[in-house]
């Protein structure tokens, strides 16, 4: 984003120092920092040896810089200066500020990271490396052109937070200067900025930077109504200060004969803030009453707690209004306790309660605390959970080829409404709202994601797909047989476990779609009157030169229905396509427990003994069912849309039937029935009831039974029950199968 200029934009501390020294002599040389010109004021902190190595990376820069101008006209060098002063501001090291100097030299000059790594540091170069664009890089389309750049930034930010620092800074002067840029232009960086940029300043807890990326992005996405909202918070500034100063006061008093010392300030909440609570809650200006908060500011961590109760014997607290993030502090370090009152007209008060240590955490978020501070040989909590979250992000990165599937994870991510609950062990674990037991399991380890099949929560079994709520006691239980299940991925929530879900589930999907496909092909060169083992090299590679495709691509395509397994058993032997099979290929056995691409057809539910087909459908394989299933009555009249199939010899797997038992209105008849079916080897799965007219009940069953015998044996067990008046099988959808017992009289 060059060339980004706002027009009149104040001129810092570090600009005053600078801008004179771009201006070119008359004998056309741009002259350069002085080696003995006093350091600005914002990077006085750095050490003498620091601010000289600073002088000669401007030096350098504006060397590589001459003659390059941004949209305003204004010297390029004026950009990276801007961006060096804000990392200043939050005092960073002078290998970042040198960086943030040298950040857009590698792409917009013909020097090379190399010479950067030469003269200035390895570190140096890799920051540097770390936030250059990929403009060299070819993509097919905007969207993925951006994904795949947002992806690259995650990545070498989670080598070094640095990283992002440098591009949050950069962004942030971008942002601060779009003006310049034409209104199509505007409208794309402020969109970019808004749903990815400032949910990372305020997931990294940078809050200052977070608000004003957002206010920024909100008025030049909504010119007009940023316009509206200013000038109505500007006049409620004034129509309410004397309520907010009567509320002041009231917790001043409060606070004092309590005899606690603190600090009081007003909070007023960002535009944008506003905006979004007005869209979210539909609401009119005037009815946002909580513009104003307050933030109290006490000694330790115990005075925040007495604080609290002052403030709710002040004013009375609104039911689950109170948040406590200082025994369970956000994922970025931040705490504070929260609680909204009942003030003054019966408008609610904010009112925030911290240290002062919290609040420069919450106020300057990792940077205050971040992993290169000089003098700091201990790594403190708030690094730890920054630093987690950041390899996380590389992570899902890992199982994610696809830059724009990567980019909506990571946004999801990005945008995190908290539930905190705890492993066996006690530790807390933070995941976004709407989480799973799926989701949990694999933010322990994607091995004991892939690997679960079941969870207690609170100590009881419960379904993974169970939502977790605050303070749940979570145990995975796994199994090293388990795989991830494809019914997983419509629960679970977070980006990790999504994506450690699709990965397994495409290559599993792949190598039982080639042993599907080799079982079909084999089936149809026998029915061409030839052996399996007749199709050699010399026949794939003859088919791979006239296909394009491998022998491994091609069982795929052919177990996932892309392709006939008839015709390419004629192409790799070289038949005729009018050939007639030789002989009959037999039926393919089928186990019932095959996986993705072999599945029992849930409409008509088939178990052994029952006569079956199996039916290929694209992208998802063979699904077995019934003859007389009602979806393949059409597709039988196509011989390329189906495969004859039968049982094989052996079966272990238990198979799910569903029977209607209906029954006369008697106390414990359920018991009875459970306990008949519990006697022939059974195991009910699911059970409802409904009931019928005339004091009958109609009990629905889902159970496990090996095959139709075993189910014939249950069937007659129920019907020497007195209290059973008639039996049906049932299809997957609650429709009749047939009665198998005497009618209602």
């Amino acid at each position: 984003m060059k060339g980004e200029n706002r027009g009149q934009t104040p001129i810092s501390p570090l600009m005053h120092a600078q801008i004179p020294l771009l201006v070119p002599e008359k004998s056309g040389s741009v002259p350069y920092f002085p080696p003995d010109a006093a350091p600005p004021a914002c990077i006085a902190y750095l050490k003498d040896t620091d601010v000289a190595a600073f002088q000669r990376a401007y030096r350098f820069a504006e060397r590589a810089h001459t003659g390059q101008l941004r949209k305003d006209g204004k010297p390029y060098i004026t950009h990276p200066l801007a961006v060096a002063e804000i990392l200043a501001e939050w005092q960073l090291d002078a290998q970042t500020l040198i960086a943030a100097l040298l950040h857009d030299v590698v792409e917009d000059t013909g020097i090379s990271s190399s010479e950067i790594a030469q003269e200035f540091g390895k570190a140096v170069a890799a920051l540097v490396d770390g936030v250059t664009k990929l403009d060299k890089i070819q993509f097919e389309n905007k969207a993925q052109a951006q994904a795949e750049n947002f992806r690259k930034m995650l990545l070498a930010m989670a080598r070094d937070v640095r990283v992002i620092l440098i591009k949050l800074a950069d962004r942030l002067h971008n942002m601060r200067t779009l003006d310049a840029m034409r209104p199509d232009q505007q409208g794309r960086i402020a969109q970019e900025t808004l749903d990815i940029y400032a949910p990372i300043a305020n997931r990294l807890g940078l809050n200052h930077l977070y608000q004003e990326l957002e206010d920024l992005a909100f008025q030049h996405l909504h010119p007009t109504r940023y316009k509206v909202i200013e000038k109505a918070v500007k006049a409620a500034r004034g129509n309410r200060s004397e309520v907010v100063d009567k509320i002041r006061a009231a917790i001043e008093t409060k606070l004092a004969t309590c005899q606690i010392p603190a600090h009081i300030h007003g909070r007023e909440k960002h535009l944008y803030s506003v905006y979004r609570k007005m869209q979210e809650k539909h609401l009119a200006f005037s009815e946002v009453f909580d513009i104003y908060g307050f933030r109290i500011i006490v000694e330790d961590a115990r005075a925040c707690y007495v604080a609290l109760g002052a403030m709710h014997a002040l004013y009375k607290p609104i039911p689950g209004k109170f948040k406590d993030y200082l025994a369970i502090p956000k994922p970025n370090g931040y705490q504070s306790l929260h609680t909204t009152l009942f003030g003054p007209f019966g408008a609610p008060v904010e009112v925030q309660i911290r240290t002062q240590e919290m609040h420069r955490i919450a106020e300057a978020g990792v940077a205050s605390h971040w992993l290169y501070k000089a003098g700091e040989n201990t790594v403190s909590e708030l690094q730890i959970q920054t630093n987690q979250w950041l390899q996380s992000l590389l992570d899902i990165q890992a199982d994610s080829r696809d830059s724009v599937e990567f980019l909506e994870h990571i946004k999801f991510d990005l945008f995190p409404d908290e539930v905190y609950v705890f492993t066996p062990k006690g530790r807390i674990v933070a995941l976004p709202r709407g989480a799973t037991a799926v989701d949990f399991a694999y933010s322990v380890h994607s091995d004991v994601g892939n690997h679960c099949v079941g969870v207690k929560i609170n100590g009881e079994f419960m379904p993974l797909s169970t939502p977790l709520k605050n303070g749940d006691r979570v145990e995975v239980l796994t199994s090293e047989s388990a795989r991830p299940n494809p019914a997983w991925a419509h629960f679970a929530i977070t980006g990790k476990a999504r994506a450690h879900i699709r990965s397994a589930l495409k290559s599993t999907h792949r190598h039982e779609s080639i042993l599907l496909g080799e079982r079909l092909l084999d089936q149809a060169v026998r029915a061409l009157g030839s052996e399996p083992d007749s199709l050699g090299t010399a026949q794939w590679e003859r088919f791979h030169k006239e296909n394009g495709r491998d022998r491994d691509d091609t069982l795929a395509d052919i177990g996932l229905g892309k392709r006939l397994a008839f015709v390419v058993a004629r192409q790799v032997l070289a038949k005729e396509a009018d050939a007639l099979p030789g002989k009959s290929a037999g039926p393919m056995p089928i186990r019932g427990a095959e996986g993705v691409v072999v599945r029992l057809g849930k409409c008509c539910r088939p178990i052994p003994g029952d006569p079956i087909i199996g039916q290929i459908k694209k992208e998802q394989g063979l699904i077995i069912h019934t003859h007389d299933c009602p979806q393949v009555r059409h597709y039988r009249e196509d011989p390329d849309k189906w495969v004859d199939v039968a049982w094989a010899a052996q079966l272990e797997k238990q198979f799910e039937v569903g029977i209607r038992v209906i029954v006369a209105n008697q106390r414990g008849v359920l018991a009875k029935v459970a306990a008949a079916i519990a006697s022939e080897g059974s195991d009910i799965d699911n059970v409802r009831m409904e009931e019928e007219a005339d004091a009958y009940t109609s009990l629905y069953f889902t159970v496990s039974v090996q095959n139709r015998l075993h189910l014939a044996r249950l069937m007659r067990a129920l019907r020497g029950l007195h209290e059973v008046i008639r039996i049906q099988r049932m299809k997957g959808k609650g429709e009749e199968r047939g009665a198998t017992s005497s009618d209602i009289s």
